[in-house]
């Protein structure tokens, strides 16, 4: 008894002390490690990705991928910036990589290092499909939901042992555990976010782009092209996600809310 007192007292004092607060949403996280140290592991894993996964030779469509991803993170910055979140933002460095793989996927690290795969491609079919895609991944991002997840894993493996100790005593499952927080082993791009994440990309992402000038309501074609693939088993991208019906009711409930915000041609 003494013994769960103590670890429901810690877990008390942790929450309390290691709790942010997602833009937007408002709803309260759990963050344990310190955004530049998720910063420093999102760019080294996002080069050692693309060492393994050098960018495509497409230029048509790599540039497609750095316009629209340069037009959503303007209007990410402006956005942070004019609500008095810059901070929230400091040490990210954006870039957007479009690599080819067949499978409909896409990631953002922490610090504003965004892949897209070249499978899912066919399935944005326009600029406004894309913009869905990348915003997304950049929600996911500057929600910090990679931080919660790695919070949680740290919490449970390592106990209150701080961040750099852990990674001093133990870098490699600590190392692991980031790769976790993004994905199923040492594999990035299968990311592992729960529902409550999605739905919350989901709707910062929508407001993200219908900043940048692209039209939210095009998330509900993507999101249904999305739902057809896959059959019994969906594809990575979608893996832990929302059911499909789901997802499409929550953007629908959201677009009044958020088409507030689009300026066609901004």
């Amino acid at each position: 008894m003494k013994t769960f007192r103590f670890v429901l007292a810690l877990s008390i004092m942790l929450f309390l002390t290691a709790c942010s607060t997602v833009p937007i949403t408002g709803r309260k996280q759990l963050s344990l490690i310190p955004e530049s140290e998720m910063i420093a592991m999102g760019f080294a894993a996002y080069d050692d990705f693309l060492k393994e996964n050098p960018p495509s030779s497409d230029r048509v469509n790599s540039s497609l991928v750095k316009e629209v991803g340069s037009s959503l993170s303007k209007s990410v910055d402006f956005f942070f910036n004019a609500n008095n979140m810059g901070s929230r933002l400091q040490g990210y460095k954006w870039d957007f990589s479009l690599v080819n793989n067949n499978v409909p996927n896409a990631f953002c690290l922490p610090g504003g290092k965004v892949v897209i795969y070249s499978g899912i491609l066919p399935l944005t079919a326009d600029r406004n499909g894309l913009a869905v895609v990348v915003s997304h991944e950049i929600a996911h991002a500057v929600a910090r939901h990679g931080n919660e997840r790695m919070s949680q894993q740290l919490l449970v493996q390592f106990g209150a042992v701080a961040l750099g100790a852990a990674m001093q005593e133990k870098p490699e499952e600590t190392k692991q555990l980031f790769y976790l927080a993004y994905g199923a082993g040492s594999q990035l791009g299968t990311l592992a976010y729960s529902r409550e994440h999605e739905y919350e990309a989901d709707k910062l992402g929508l407001i993200f782009m219908a900043l940048a000038g692209y039209d939210p309501q095009s998330a509900v074609g993507f999101w249904e092209r999305m739902s057809k693939l896959g059959g019994s088993k969906p594809p990575e991208f979608l893996s832990t996600h929302p059911t499909d019906a789901n997802r499409i009711a929550k953007i629908k409930e959201a677009l009044p809310e958020v088409m507030k915000y689009y300026k066609p041609g901004s």
